[in-house]
């Protein structure tokens, strides 16, 4: 069988979305995340409980996978306005030299639309309100950005813009060139189906792209 793919914050969100997605395509996965106890083993689904934070819980997940896929993500909350967030660069501090370790070259990281360059492609009325609520977890996702970015990995950053719950299935548009970055809206579900094509494919190896509808 295909060594599995390792999904980063598998059991919600864009995540649990991106497990069934490439479980349902015959792809075998290792979900990792600190609920995944909860998830039941399949032929193609392994459950992987751990902290990524943790670099010992992290090299176990990687052991033998052949690709990455982070997905991690915070819940919404009031004291995000004020308080500071590390999760993403602290996980990706970790990840990083473990998967060098480990001999796992291919990462490819969900951050979202306003992170990094990105941010440049916003109007001004557009990064005041995004900065103003998202400011500080995107402060953190901008610091992610740049240590991937840096790293000797096969990576590709994946910028959806605003999330919906709506019906996937549609063709979305993958804008390469930052001329081309503009704000939509997008379904979870398309997400998870461009990150599973992108380690399939191949897709953008150390490039950073904007998905939209």
């Amino acid at each position: 069988m295909t060594a599995p793919i390792l999904v980063m914050g598998a059991t919600s969100g864009i995540g649990r979305l991106t497990v069934d997605e490439a479980t349902g395509r015959g792809l075998p996965v290792r979900a990792f995340a600190h609920s995944a106890g909860d998830l039941s083993a399949t032929d193609l689904l392994e459950p992987c409980p751990g902290d990524a934070r943790d670099a010992d819980d992290v090299r176990k997940g990687l052991a033998g996978c052949r690709a990455v896929i982070y997905a991690l993500g915070i819940t919404e909350r009031l004291s995000m306005l004020w308080e500071e967030e590390t999760l993403f660069s602290d996980t990706t501090r970790v990840l990083l030299p473990a998967m060098e370790e480990a001999g796992v070259t291919r990462l490819v990281a969900v951050t979202g639309f306003g992170a990094g360059r990105s941010k440049q492609a916003m109007s001004t009325l557009e990064r005041m309100g995004h900065r103003a609520i998202l400011g500080r977890p995107y402060a953190d996702k901008d610091r992610q950005e740049e240590m991937i970015m840096e790293s000797a990995l096969d990576w590709t950053i994946v910028r959806p813009v605003i999330l919906t719950n709506g019906k996937g299935g549609a063709p979305i548009k993958v804008l390469r060139d930052p001329a081309t970055w503009r704000n939509g809206l997008i379904p979870r579900t398309d997400v998870a189906r461009h990150l599973v094509d992108t380690v399939e494919q191949g897709l953008d190896v150390k490039a950073d792209v904007v998905i939209s509808r």
